[in-house]
């Protein structure tokens, strides 16, 4: 018996991924959420969840930065991504986040719940065509994600502030901090992604998709 976490802003694509899981485990409950705040909410409150199926692109995501919050704060519980894009360069990105999967929201039920199988006994899943290594495959982004992992949950937020183009003054406004506590992080943020300046900052956070409007499905 396990406890999963659905995180999907679509109700139907949570009723299909519900199916799913019904086909593959037994669920002793599921919990659903429709952004990543409630997402996050959901795991402080049930620190046994034995697995999150997160959605790429829903509320509060920012691409990238959302994968790398959630591994962050609840690095305990395995995440498996489940996304309508399926591009090899994005699944080995998102892979070198630290997940335990992704899987296409294209893939027939019994694929999924194979897949879902395949992780709760301990093993990492990726689509067939994304297993080989690309040798043409983006290097530097697996060390964007390990720098961008270092970051504190609140330094991630005020990196996302940064990508908005906001100053120190409205991002302690936003977080309801002082600004000198703004700067503190800012200069934590530029130490740990070794950079010198916040444009360079928002330039790395930029490659993996932070503060970027979410698309797609």
């Amino acid at each position: 018996m396990s406890k999963i976490l659905i995180a999907d802003d679509h109700p139907m694509v949570r009723d299909a991924l519900r199916n799913a899981v019904g086909y593959a485990c037994q669920a002793e409950q599921i919990l659903e959420a429709g952004s990543l705040d409630e997402a996050s909410r959901l795991l402080g409150e049930n620190g046994d969840v034995d697995l999150v199926l997160l959605d790429l692109n829903m509320p509060g995501m920012n691409g990238l930065a959302g994968v790398v919050s959630l591994r962050t704060l609840f690095p305990a519980a395995p995440v498996v991504v489940v996304s309508a894009h399926d591009d090899r360069k994005l699944v080995r990105d998102v892979m070198r986040c630290g997940v335990s999967g992704f899987i296409p929201k294209s893939t027939p039920r019994s694929g999924i719940a194979a897949a879902l199988r395949h992780v709760m006994d301990g093993g990492v899943y990726m689509p067939p065509d994304c297993e080989e290594d690309d040798p043409d495959a983006d290097a530097g982004a697996g060390e964007i994600a390990q720098r961008l992992a270092s970051l504190t949950p609140q330094q991630m937020r005020v990196l996302e502030l940064l990508g908005t183009g906001k100053l120190n003054k409205e991002i302690a406004f936003d977080l309801g901090i002082a600004e000198t506590t703004v700067k503190a992080h800012v200069s934590a943020i530029l130490q740990k992604l070794k950079v010198y300046s916040r444009t360079q900052a928002v330039i790395f956070a930029g490659r993996m998709q932070i503060g970027q409007p979410r698309d797609g499905f």
